[in-house]
């Protein structure tokens, strides 16, 4: 670098140092590495990307929050591929302001008008002329006219903000479904797994209704996966998912806790209950000769699981209920894998 460019840059940063942490402290986020790598691309100008967003943001009057700063930083600063959850959240505030700003829009106009009437209501009480009463109901009609003319305004105004919310909605649920989804098996996640215990938990000290847990484990998957690749692996537990998925209830919960392990939830039913569907997803299993290819040249052999059982009990939180079913599991891969301990 020559000396030029250096100095270039350096007054260049100091410049853009007093600009952007007095507009950072006035806006109230913190000067923290992240949030100021934003606030100096900002000022910069040369990411119009950015520089368009924060107008955008400043002109609506939104708070920059937490999560907004983190949005920023995300999607036009951090070097990957734009975060769409942190983009909704972004857009869901512009929609709450525009909102409000509405909104206060009509309370002003129906303000005018009463302050209006109340005008007019002084006026008369003083017996006016002709002239003057003619100049009242011009004055009325053409404010209850603006009234009527801003208020169908805002009702189209309304109407596009409500289709935008709904989309806005719409795309929040996709996001929710997306993050609670294992995208190799299609089943849900761990994390979709963590929310529906805590729903069981519930109903069962509220309402006394039995819940039982099954962790299934697909034996030997490690040296399976070194033999015939992860390519195959994959396409292993793809089916192990699916035979799970369809030996269980409608009402029951099917996910792969990472691996491959895999979880159930069982509502409604007891312990013995438990152990007869393991057994029965266990079985099945076994019992299943898998080939891959369309000529099915390759023969993958009998797949086998283990599981371990447990059912809810009164003292038992999220973690005690699922340590108790691991527990069972290794107790089933220490009694030789391929069976069920609960």
């Amino acid at each position: 670098m020559n000396l030029a460019k250096h100095i270039s840059d350096t007054e260049l940063s100091a410049k853009i140092l007093r600009h952007a942490v007095p507009q950072m402290s006035e806006l109230n986020i913190p000067v923290t590495p992240d949030n100021y790598a934003v606030w100096y691309e900002y000022y910069r100008g040369v990411n119009l990307d950015l520089k368009r967003a924060i107008d955008g943001l400043l002109a609506n009057g939104v708070t920059f929050t937490e999560e907004v700063n983190a949005g920023l930083h995300s999607n036009f600063v951090q070097e990957k591929s734009p975060e769409v959850i942190e983009n909704v959240q972004i857009e869901t505030q512009l929609l709450i302001n525009n909102l409000i700003s509405k909104i206060a829009q009509l309370s002003q106009g129906t303000e005018t008008l009463n302050a209006s009437l109340s005008g007019v209501q002084e006026e008369l009480s003083h017996s006016p002329d002709e002239a003057t009463l003619m100049r009242l109901i011009d004055g009325l009609a053409e404010e209850v006219n603006s009234v009527i003319s801003n208020n169908a305004e805002m009702a189209q105004s309304l109407k596009a903000m409500d289709e935008e919310v709904s989309s806005l909605k719409s795309e929040m649920e996709n996001l929710n479904l997306a993050a609670m989804t294992d995208q190799l098996t299609s089943l849900h996640n761990r994390r979709a797994f963590e929310e529906q215990v805590l729903g069981h938990i519930q109903d069962f000290r509220k309402k006394g209704l039995n819940s039982s847990l099954l962790i299934v484990d697909i034996d030997h998957f490690k040296s399976f996966n070194d033999t015939h690749g992860h390519v195959v692996g994959d396409k292993v537990l793809a089916y192990i998912a699916l035979a799970l998925k369809h030996g269980v209830r409608g009402e029951d919960f099917v996910a792969r806790y990472g691996g491959e392990e895999f979880v159930l939830l069982l509502p409604d039913t007891n312990h013995s209950g438990a152990l007869v569907v393991a057994e029965q997803l266990r079985q099945k299993i076994a019992d299943k000769k898998l080939t891959i290819g369309k000529d099915k040249k390759l023969s993958l052999g009998n797949i086998t699981v283990s599981i371990g059982v447990a059912s809810l009990k009164s003292d038992d939180d999220k973690e005690s209920y699922f340590v108790r079913a691991d527990e069972a599991l290794y107790r089933a891969k220490s009694a030789g894998r391929n069976c069920v301990m609960g």
